[in-house]
Formats: structure tokens, C-alpha cells, sequence
């Protein structure tokens, strides 16, 4: 139990979508350890754990940057900052609209053998990988991972209810940031996030920054779902515990303004966000009227135990 559940200490947050922090981005062929440590010193200053997030990219690119993030990792004094790794793709949905700020020529069906090829290459550290169920060969796919002790998330995906049932039933237990990676125009009832929000199997994951899903909307979803499944995550990018600029995203540029939105430049579109997991634990408190420890649990503990990983103490 925490001594104080109203306050976060070292390493209470845990954030399972990180894909840069501190003006460094993860996506990076070339990271530099000096960097890596820059944002990991920083992760650390905010009490937050984290999976290192890896967006869509070649299989062979993804296999080169989990092998030097984790050779800088295990040499790093702050390398456990990094509690395993999550591939968000690039096993998701390419069309227009649900492929969101990944690139849509990487997105393909699930492959076993790559996968074993990402999973050797993170020293069997990934923890979360997030796919599109519909694709042909998932469901075996699913089980293969899941017997690694990996969790499946969906996400950027629009699966019919077939599709979620034989995910679920293989082994697919989250849902990757519910309410975005979709298309702005949806069939208003008959959609991905209705269909999800309605399965209690499935643990929901949401951003709350006040931007991908407002908060009225974050209410909303959050009483759709039974308290114990639901929990936050930024799915930050480098702009995360840094002022406003431009960034990498992989090979985008990014702007954050003031607002702490990030676009491409002359779009609309979000490209991840600016969230820390600190504000993210108290805007949950102020847009859910929740607890601070209510708050706590859902941006710590249970994020750790719905991937199978130990509990802070």
C-alpha cells in the first residue's frame, strides 16, 4: 500500500504509451544515449514508469531500434524507468482515417516470424503490442504472444463484433486509446468505439488530455466501462516535459503551441500528445470528479497489473 495515495512517489505512475519524452523521440534509428538518458532522468523526475513505445515502422527498422534501446537501456543507471516495450503496430488498419500519424505503407497482417524477430530483439521486454483483429492470421497470432506473456491491445483498427470475439477469446485484453484512431465521421451507432465500450471483457485505455477525447465525451465513456477496467495513458511524443516547439514524430515534423497540441504543421489532426503522466493523474481527478487515489490506481498500479507486471509498493 502507498503511504500516501494523494501523492505520487518515485515511480507510482506507470504510462504504457510513450513514444518520446523531454524533446527526445523514441523513434529515432539513431537515438543517442545521451538522449535517451536526458528523458529518462526527466520520466523520473515525474515519478512515472513507462513501456517505450514504438510506432509503426519496416520490420527491420522496428528490430534495429529495440536492440539499441535496450543495449542503452541495461547500461543506463535510470534503465528501469523502461519496464518493457510497446509495439503499437504495425499490425493495424491502413485506411484513411484509422492509420492516424503512422505510416499506412508499413501497416500489413500480423507475421509470426517477425514478430519473434521484434521479440528476440527486445531481450523478450515487449509487454503490449497493439493491432487491427480484423486482420487474416490474427487470431493466431494472438495466441503465439499471448503465450509469451505479451498483452494485445486493439487499436486503429474498425473490427466487427466476429473479428472482437475471436480476439478475445485468443487472448486480446485492452483497448489502445479508446476514442481515437478513428476517422472524424463515424455511423453514430454502428462503430469501433460503440462496440468496444460496450465489452466488459475489455480493459479501456483513454488519454486524458482534455484534447483527444474532451471531457464531457471522457465522462461519457468512462461510465460505459466497469471502474476496475478503465485506465489512462498519455501516448506522448518528444513535445511530453518540454515548452512548446517543433518535434520529430519518426520521420513527421510536429508543432506544439501553447495550446500543447500537436499537429503537423498547416493540419488539424493530432499527432500524439504533449500529456505527462502527473497532469494525466490530475486531470482525472478534475474531469472525473475521482479521488486522488481513485486517480492513482488507474494511471499505476492497475496499468501494471493489467500487463502482468509487479506492483509498486
Amino acid at each position: 500500500m502507498l503511504k500516501n495515495p494523494t501523492v505520487p512517489t518515485r515511480a507510482d505512475l506507470f504510462d504504457l504509451q510513450v513514444n518520446g519524452f523531454a524533446g527526445v523521440d523514441f523513434q529515432q534509428i539513431g537515438l543517442a544515449p545521451a538522449a535517451l538518458d536526458r528523458a529518462l532522468h526527466a520520466l523520473r523526475a515525474r515519478h512515472t514508469t513507462i513501456l517505450c513505445t514504438l510506432m509503426t515502422d519496416g520490420v527491420e527498422a522496428m528490430v534495429a531500434k529495440l536492440q539499441r534501446i535496450e543495449a542503452m537501456r541495461r547500461d543506463n543507471p535510470c534503465g528501469d524507468v523502461i519496464a518493457g516495450y510497446h509495439l503499437e503496430g504495425p499490425y493495424m488498419l491502413p485506411d484513411p482515417g484509422y492509420h492516424g500519424a503512422h505510416p499506412p505503407e508499413h501497416m500489413k497482417r500480423p507475421d509470426i516470424a517477425e514478430f519473434d524477430q521484434l521479440w528476440r530483439a527486445s531481450g523478450e521486454n515487449i509487454r503490449l503490442i497493439t493491432l487491427a483483429p480484423e486482420w487474416p492470421g490474427s487470431v493466431e497470432f494472438i495466441r503465439h504472444v499471448v503465450a509469451r506473456g505479451v498483452r494485445v491491445a486493439i487499436g486503429h483498427s474498425k473490427a466487427d463484433d466476429r473479428a472482437i470475439d475471436e480476439a478475445a477469446a485468443a487472448g486480446l485484453t485492452l483497448c489502445t486509446h479508446l476514442g481515437n484512431g478513428v476517422p472524424i465521421q463515424l455511423h453514430r451507432h454502428d462503430n469501433i468505439i460503440q462496440r468496444l465500450l460496450a465489452r466488459d471483457e475489455l480493459t479501456a485505455v483513454f488519454i486524458p488530455d482534455g484534447i483527444h477525447v474532451p471531457p464531457g465525451v471522457l465522462r461519457n465513456f468512462v461510465r460505459a466501462k466497469p471502474a476496475d477496467l478503465v485506465l489512462f495513458t498519455t501516448d506522448c511524443m518528444a513535445a511530453a516535459g518540454a515548452p512548446p516547439g517543433r518535434f520529430q514524430v519518426g520521420r513527421l515534423e510536429v508543432v506544439v503551441g501553447a495550446d500543447g497540441v500537436v499537429r503537423e504543421p498547416g493540419r488539424e489532426n493530432f499527432a500524439g500528445s504533449a500529456l505527462t503522466m502527473d497532469a494525466a493523474w490530475a486531470n482525472v481527478q478534475r474531469f472525473l470528479d475521482w479521488s486522488p487515489g481513485e486517480a492513482l490506481a488507474a494511471c499505476g498500479n492497475r496499468v501494471r497489473a493489467a500487463l502482468g507486471l509487479p506492483l509498486a509498493d
